[in-house]
């Protein structure tokens, strides 16, 4: 039996990523682009696991599907951990990503490159009428001085993974989702939704 699981975002790119991960487990994505329009949530919590939890038990409460919802951004050494859990909103209200890593690279300006250690963290949560899980992950890279490469979205373009020689921007789809956190998170829940999932219908 397949599962209809909404999926908390408008992000399409964030959408296709999931959705190659989660069909995988017999599973039928929707996007909030593609239901009625909802009043979103006010995202409180102090981590990403927290905010992650908010939305998925939001939309849960709005739609009584089973819900998907995931918190992710980038915590930079240099920078005490910001923009951690205001990533998306480290530029202000409507901001590009283009404005948002411009931003933080005007803020590392003159930072030597062993202070510029950065890691992407994803909380993915899941919530349905039975109760909640939370699968979290990360990876770690540097933050270079320029952007390279035009894939992705967010902080991908300045964000370095060593072991590729790359940045997230440079990388493939397949590529990006095969080491990423958000990758590593819904693998992880992924899994647990092929065990789980005829006690969520």
């Amino acid at each position: 039996m397949t599962t209809k699981l909404v999926v908390a975002t408008t992000n399409r790119s964030k959408v296709s990523e999931i959705n190659e991960i989660l069909t995988r487990s017999g599973t039928e994505i929707v996007g909030l682009d593609e239901m009625n329009a909802m009043l979103e949530p006010e995202e409180t919590g102090a981590t990403f696991g927290e905010n992650a939890l908010i939305k998925a038990r939001h939309y849960f409460s709005l739609t009584g599907l089973v819900t998907v919802a995931d918190d992710s951004g980038l915590e930079v050494q240099e920078l005490a951990g910001a923009p951690g859990v205001r990533s998306a909103r480290y530029a202000g209200p409507g901001a590009t990503d283009r404005e948002r890593f411009g931003k933080l690279l005007a803020q590392l300006a003159g930072s030597p490159e062993d202070r510029r250690d950065a890691r992407f963290v994803c909380a993915a949560a899941i919530v349905w009428a039975g109760g909640q899980r939370l699968f979290v992950e990360e990876v770690s890279g540097n933050i270079i001085s320029e952007p390279r490469g035009s894939s992705g979205f967010g902080y991908d373009p300045v964000f370095w993974y060593p072991p590729l020689g790359k940045t997230f921007g440079e990388l493939s789809r397949a590529e990006k989702s095969n080491i990423s956190h958000r990758g590593k998170a819904f693998r992880r829940l992924a899994l647990w939704l092929q065990q789980a999932r005829t006690g969520l219908c």
